[in-house]
């Protein structure tokens, strides 16, 4: 099956357990394939613009997700589950860019990235969900945010318009706040909960590098200036201002500088 087919299929799987083991898979045939020096046929596909979704969870606006006290269990599983429902959305959105923009010339690094960036999303939202079992809940036994698939719906033409937004800007503010919910779980002494958000803290610093890395590649392609082009595209895609305290030690590492992010707050 060609790569953006793969993509598809992803993106066609309503339940997230068997979303993920859909996703563990193909990256494994396309990875297997590049180890042994053969490259599978990235192909085209007809991804859809509204996901399969499972009956759990509801989804509501962000405003009327209820807000729980990370200092009791049941704020604690909502916090789980929170983050479980990000990486599931963000399984999506790595094999969405894959799938949706097939027909855009890019190089197999590029395919390569994603790839990897979806199987360790799909091993976070495993990570997550077994955190939830654990404290005997479940994912879809909470409302989640139905934001967060907004930002494909939005750059579904436009690629450099999906890099800006989501890894750049929707995946570097978990690395602003991921240190928080770790210190949050080691007080209440959850090794489990403490060793996946480490994991999850450890692996999304690529993703936002990813992000970086591809966003600067078609700039340099359309000879276009990196900062001002950002600066455009979130502007005219992401809804509001962003948000410190922002780690611009990590955003560094991934490829992010300061006056990328800071004139784009409410005070920049």
């Amino acid at each position: 099956m060609p790569l953006a087919q793969m993509a598809e299929a992803v993106l066609r799987t309503a339940d997230g357990r068997e979303k993920t083991a859909r996703s563990r898979a193909f990256a494994e045939e396309w990875q297997t394939a590049r180890a042994a020096g053969r490259t599978l046929e990235i192909g085209e596909a007809s991804p859809p613009l509204h996901l399969a979704r499972p009956a759990r969870p509801e989804l509501l606006s962000p405003r009327d997700v209820p807000r729980r006290k990370p200092g009791t269990v049941e704020g604690r599983i909502a916090l789980l589950h929170a983050v479980a429902h990000i990486e599931l959305n963000a399984v999506d959105l790595h094999w969405d860019i894959i799938a949706r923009f097939a027909d855009v010339k890019m190089p197999l690094g590029f395919y390569d990235d994603w790839v990897k960036a979806a199987d360790e999303e799909s091993k976070h939202f495993n990570l997550m969900c077994d955190c939830l079992e654990v404290l005997g809940s479940h994912y879809g036994a909470l409302p989640a945010h139905a934001g967060m698939w907004r930002a494909a719906e939005d750059t579904a033409e436009d690629l450099m318009g999906r890099l800006a937004v989501v890894p750049m800007v929707l995946e570097a503010r978990g690395l602003d706040v991921t240190p928080g919910m770790i210190e949050i779980f080691r007080k209440a002494k959850a090794p489990q909960a403490v060793e996946a958000l480490e994991t999850i803290y450890a692996e999304e610093v690529a993703h936002v590098a990813y992000g970086s890395k591809w966003f600067h590649f078609l700039c340099g392609r359309h000879d276009e200036d990196p900062k001002e082009r950002f600066h455009a595209l979130v502007r005219r895609y992401f809804h509001g201002a962003l948000k410190p305290p922002f780690n611009e030690e990590k955003r560094a590492e991934a490829g992010i500088p300061p006056d990328f992010y800071w004139p784009l707050t409410a005070t920049g």
